[in-house]
């Protein structure tokens, strides 16, 4: 289980998570949802533990285990992962180099050397069913990448690596219909898997192919609302208006 435990996070003394708790059980699907600029993003990179993102109180909890003063690394091993809603260039590093790198770390190079013999053959498998251009894989990682060519490389990643709670933080934006369907069923496929998924959006539209356990509503770095579908279809009716009435109302208890 990942549990996140009241964690207020700020940036350059500025707060931006204000107190956010959640669960996520194996194979569970959580949906995180708000408008632009509400916390959702600053709330990934605080449970992945980027050192920009102080941690003022609360915890990180992976399968029992605090992590939350351990780096990046110690939690990634621990089985976390995060598609970054703006993937970072990395001039030098091709996709096979950083899996063949992240694969040796998680399995340790003994265990690993048979892996590594098929595994540029599963990456360009993998690229080949998300529709990433399989010349991509040998430049350098998202330098001169679209936005959609930059979202599916995350979803490759995560994909070859097998992560045990994977955060997806916007995989659906600047993608076609057909790359939105192939993120829901890669949600689905790791779902399947036994993986737990954070999926963080503003726009419902992947959420339309896949059945989420629960739906929480970020609004100025806290969650306001919490339920099931019936929260989708209040967004797709009416946006995120009503969401200044509800902060008024929680301002006011």
């Amino acid at each position: 289980m990942l549990e996140v435990k009241d964690l207020v996070v700020e940036v350059s003394e500025r707060r931006v998570v204000n107190g956010v708790s959640f669960k996520v059980d194996s194979g569970e699907l959580v949906v995180i949802m708000g408008p632009n600029g509400s916390g959702k993003s600053s709330l990934a990179y605080a449970v992945m533990g980027h050192p920009q993102y102080k941690v003022v109180s609360g915890s990180v909890i992976i399968d029992g285990v605090d992590y939350t003063s351990r780096p990046t690394h110690e939690r990634a091993l621990a089985g976390l992962f995060l598609a970054f809603q703006n993937p970072v260039e990395i001039p030098g590093v091709n996709l096979f180099m950083l899996l063949r790198s992240v694969l040796n770390k998680k399995m340790g190079r003994m265990d690993i050397s048979e892996y590594v013999e098929g595994l540029e053959k599963r990456v360009r498998n993998e690229a080949v069913l998300i529709g990433l251009k399989e010349e991509l894989l040998e430049r350098d990682l998202n330098l001169g990448f679209s936005g959609g060519e930059k979202k599916r490389s995350e979803i490759l990643q995560a994909r070859v690596i097998r992560p045990k709670y994977i955060i997806l933080d916007e995989p659906d934006s600047g993608l076609d219909v057909d790359g939105v369907r192939s993120v829901a069923d890669y949600i689905k496929e790791a779902l399947s898997a036994g993986s737990s998924i954070i999926l963080i959006t503003h726009y419902p539209r992947v959420i339309e192919y896949v059945s989420p356990s629960r739906v929480y509503v970020m609004h100025r770095g806290r969650f306001v609302a919490e339920g099931g579908l019936e929260l989708i279809d209040k967004i797709n009716r009416e946006g995120y208006r009503w969401l200044e009435a509800v902060s008024v109302e929680g301002a006011g208890t």
